[in-house]
């Protein structure tokens, strides 16, 4: 058995955590990762306050293990924030902030409710910043990974972010599936690992099973780095792209559709400035312009 520091600050089995995907995860999912010795984690960004107060009491109904919830910052109101302090998931994980968004505010809410605070980043600029912000846990997510992610490769981030943000834990997320890749991860200074688009396979899943086959189907080839879905359902992340299946609406749109827009140019919202409308991981058809993962 694989047993990592950062699986003792987690409280943990396994050095593996599920990464909190927006429309990806659920109750069951997170509850089983978590039994199996994982760290669960739940995505809440659209859900309401109640939502997201009764979610958590359902995961801990669920489990007795430690779990988390993850928030895509330039979509997260207080309000949100407030309403899962209350509940006390015992970690509370960030991802996808705007550069104008001060970490320090939001880790240190998470640190004066007595819980852990995790980073996700694609960039060591960004890593740093959150461990200057006082993150406990620091998830390096390479381009490889899907959903959004940035530009560098797992191989060359991961031993960066490790050395930039030392002597906090790193997890490596991105392009990792199995065995394989948890001891590559460790192999390059990491002391765990993060899976967002394996899990979206399992039976826990809340995805659609045509959606959950065309993953298991795939072995990467198929998929291209491209805006298309984000600008098509109005949503523009800030500094991301999202990796998706190369289907018929990318092909329709503009083909491979790498670099066409500036990712940050709206700063998370579409260009009338209306917020963002939810992707529904349940539609059946997996040429729909989705991604695997959030």
């Amino acid at each position: 058995m694989i047993h990592t520091p950062v699986c003792d600050l987690l409280g943990i089995t396994h050095p593996i955590v599920l990464g909190g995907m927006a429309t990806g995860t659920s109750v069951p999912l997170v509850a089983a990762v978590s039994n199996a010795g994982g760290l669960g984690t739940l995505g809440v960004t659209g859900q309401s306050a109640v939502e997201i107060g009764e979610r958590i009491a359902a995961i801990r109904a669920a489990t007795a293990q430690p779990f988390g919830v993850n928030f895509l910052l330039f979509l997260t109101n207080e309000a949100h924030v407030a309403a899962a302090l209350e509940a006390r998931p015992p970690v509370v994980s960030f991802a996808w902030a705007r550069p104008d968004q001060a970490l320090h505010h939001y880790v240190q809410r998470v640190h004066d409710a007595g819980l852990l605070a995790m980073y996700m980043a694609g960039e060591v600029p960004e890593a740093t910043r959150a461990a200057e912000a006082g993150a406990d846990v620091i998830v390096a997510q390479g381009t490889e990974g899907g959903g959004h992610v940035g530009w560098m490769a797992s191989m060359a981030l991961v031993p960066m972010v490790v050395q930039a943000v030392a002597p906090r834990p790193v997890l490596a997320a991105g392009g990792v599936a199995d065995g394989r890749g948890l001891a590559a991860a460790l192999a390059l200074g990491a002391e765990g690992v993060l899976l967002g688009t394996r899990f979206l396979a399992t039976e826990e899943s809340p995805l659609h099973v045509n959606l959950k086959q065309a993953i298991v189907q795939s072995d990467g080839h198929d998929t291209v780095l491209t805006e298309i879905p984000d600008i098509a359902s109005g949503r523009v992340w800030p500094g991301a792209m999202a990796r998706t299946l190369r289907n018929r609406f990318v092909g329709a749109v503009g083909g491979a559709g790498v670099g066409l827009t500036a990712a940050s140019a709206h700063g998370g919202r579409s260009r009338s400035g209306r917020a963002p409308r939810r992707r529904c991981g349940q539609c059946p058809d997996s040429d729909w312009p989705g991604r695997w993962s959030d």
